[in-house]
């Protein structure tokens, strides 16, 4: 495999997930992103935990998907990520998901 069939690959693979993303993100209340991964969630719980003086946190999830291109299956039943890195959570506000256009689309 060359070079360039390797990008072309990788490529096709995000626009994928990508498309897989915008698919699912509307079933989704919660964005935790971590500095190794991107989850969408309903349900989470984090603790903050404090061991001789080092700081770490402890993200639990339900149900969850997560943004990687190489997972064969990004649904996920439970994830715990333990972490001394920043964790941003982010609650989705559903009108931020609408495309354009879609305003008067009702269900």
């Amino acid at each position: 495999m060359s070079a360039e069939d390797l990008e072309k690959y990788e490529t096709e693979m995000e626009l994928k997930l990508y498309r897989e993303y915008r698919d699912v993100v509307g079933l989704f209340k919660y964005v935790i992103e971590t500095e190794r991964r991107f989850y969408l969630t309903n349900d989470y719980e984090m603790q903050v935990h404090s061991v001789q003086g080092e700081v770490f946190f402890e993200v639990s999830m339900a149900d969850a998907w997560v943004w990687d291109m190489y997972r064969p299956a990004r649904f996920v039943k439970q994830v715990r990520v333990l972490t001394f890195k920043d964790v941003n959570i982010e609650e989705l506000n559903k009108s931020d998901l609408e495309l354009p256009g879609e305003s008067g689309f009702s269900e």
